[in-house]
Parts: C-alpha cells; sequence; structure tokens
C-alpha cells in the first residue's frame, strides 16, 4: 500500500518540520511521506531541512502573489505531486475557506497551547505563550487539529500539557512546549489521520 503524500507548508525555521522529518527517518511516521516542503517566504531555512532530508524544497512567495494567486499557485503544486495531506508546520499565513474546502480532514496543523485557550486569529508564536503567561494558567501545551476556514477552529486530533513554571519566560515556555508536547504529538498525529487516510483509500 502506497503511502500517503504529503506536503509540510513553512515560513520559518521548520523546527516542527525537522521533528517531523526525524520521526519519519524513525519509523514513526510510516503512513506518510513528506514529498515536498513548500515556503510562503523566501530563504526560510525550513527550506534547507527539507533539502538535508532529501526533500523538494519549494517556494511560492506570498509576497510576490498575493492571497489569491498564492493559493492558486499552491493547488496547482499540491494536485501536480498528487498530495493527499497538508501539514501546516510554523506556516504563518491563514488559508482561505475556499482552500481548505478543498481539503476536509486532509489538513493538520499544531498550535502552542490547549485549544480553546489563547487561540485563533492573533494567537500565534511568542504571543501564544506571553498570553499564557500573563493570564496565570498553571498548565499550556499543544494542540494538533484540522484546518478550516476558522482560525484554530478545526477538530482536534490530540493534546499534550505541559506545566508553567513560576521562573518560565514567553521564551523557555515556548521551547519547552515544542520539546515536552509538539514535536511528540505531531509525528503522532500525522502517522494516525495518514493510516486512516491509507483504510479509507
Amino acid at each position: 500500500m502506497e503511502k500517503i503524500k504529503t506536503a509540510v507548508l513553512v515560513s520559518g525555521g521548520g523546527t516542527n518540520l525537522q521533528a517531523i522529518l526525524d520521526a519519519e527517518r524513525e519509523g514513526i511516521i510510516k503512513s506518510a511521506e513528506v514529498v515536498t516542503v513548500i515556503s510562503d517566504r523566501e530563504g526560510a531555512y525550513a527550506l534547507e531541512r527539507a533539502r538535508a532530508a532529501g526533500a523538494e524544497a519549494l517556494t511560492i512567495p506570498f509576497k510576490t502573489y498575493g492571497r489569491e494567486a498564492f493559493e492558486r499557485e499552491l493547488s496547482a503544486a499540491l494536485e501536480e505531486r498528487g498530495i493527499g495531506l497538508i501539514v501546516l508546520a510554523g506556516f504563518m499565513r491563514i488559508l482561505s475557506a475556499e482552500f481548505t474546502a478543498k481539503y476536509p480532514d486532509r489538513i493538520l496543523n499544531i498550535h502552542p497551547s490547549l485549544i480553546p485557550s489563547f487561540c485563533g486569529a492573533g494567537y500565534y508564536g511568542l504571543k501564544v505563550h506571553e498570553a499564557a503567561l500573563n493570564y496565570g494558567v498553571k498548565v499550556t501545551g499543544a494542540t494538533v487539529h484540522f484546518v478550516n476556514e476558522i482560525p484554530d477552529g478545526g477538530k482536534i486530533v490530540a493534546q499534550k500539557a505541559v506545566y508553567i513554571r513560576p521562573e518560565d519566560t514567553p521564551e523557555t515556555l515556548q521551547k519547552r512546549v515544542m520539546q515536552e508536547a509538539e514535536w511528540i504529538i505531531f509525528p503522532r498525529a500525522i502517522e494516525e489521520v495518514a493510516a486512516k487516510l491509507r483504510r479509507s483509500e
């Protein structure tokens, strides 16, 4: 049975991408194959990680295209490669309802909090961890969810909690949420979803 061809969309350094590539190499992800990594930004370091792992590294510069043309180019690239699963790993664009509707239950994202806390438009990167610390919650974590037209609004696939320490800063918390939650649950969720897709095809 063929593996589910997977595209990972990135905007920056690609730490979650690296966790996915490592999990694929280690056999944690065995039902999906990362065939292409697509960045909306020229020169994103994540593309170097893709090349080092032997995956295609593609740039569709959002600034050059604007949203409509960017999504059109992205759709064409995905169709051309027979992509069955799309993974957002530090992808800093909100995809339109028209785009997400084409891939129901086939777009996965990871968010650095326990949804429904500290999520939605405007909550990304360090801002999520700042909000958690400012609010005084004792537990945060990460959530893998399907992507729909509502930012962070799709069905939850996996969650993992991380305890907040009194001395935490947004930066230390971000790092620990990645190490203790994101890098663990994201590869597992990708495998779980890809395995289901394989069985249904």
